[in-house]
């Protein structure tokens, strides 16, 4: 089993950064895609970033494209999330999450439903 803890959230006004990290422990992080996803109150869970496995593949939404970038350090079984230019909308709580199903593909993005692990989630709050 992966076990994900994710931090780095935070309160920053509208054109600031973040940047989000989950730690993976338990598991073999490293040969598995890993995605962000963010949830704000009402709204059903939505992708912001995926990566395939090795790092050499990602796939972002329009509302996020050239603003947000995914990364992860196998070595140190840690993924992140850079935000730039933060806007009000991105207000939302963020979660990292793990697919050890084997599906690697990451081309079209990537749905909830495909990932079995879960970090605790992690605040983001950007004011206008």
């Amino acid at each position: 089993q992966v076990q994900l803890v994710d931090s780095g959230g935070g309160s920053v006004q509208a054109g600031g950064s973040l940047r989000l990290s989950c730690v993976a422990s338990g598991g073999a992080f490293s040969i598995f895609r890993m995605g962000w996803f963010r949830q704000a109150p009402g709204n059903e869970r939505e992708l912001v970033a995926v990566i395939n496995w090795s790092g050499g593949y990602t796939y972002y939404p329009d509302s996020v494209k050239g603003r947000f970038t995914i990364s992860r350090d196998n070595a140190q079984n840690t993924g992140y999330l850079q935000m730039n230019n933060l806007k009000s909308e991105d207000t939302a709580v963020y979660y990292c999450a793990v697919d050890s199903y084997g599906d690697d593909d990451v081309r079209t993005g990537a749905q909830p439903s495909s990932f079995d692990y879960w970090g605790q989630g992690t605040q983001v709050t950007v004011s206008s």
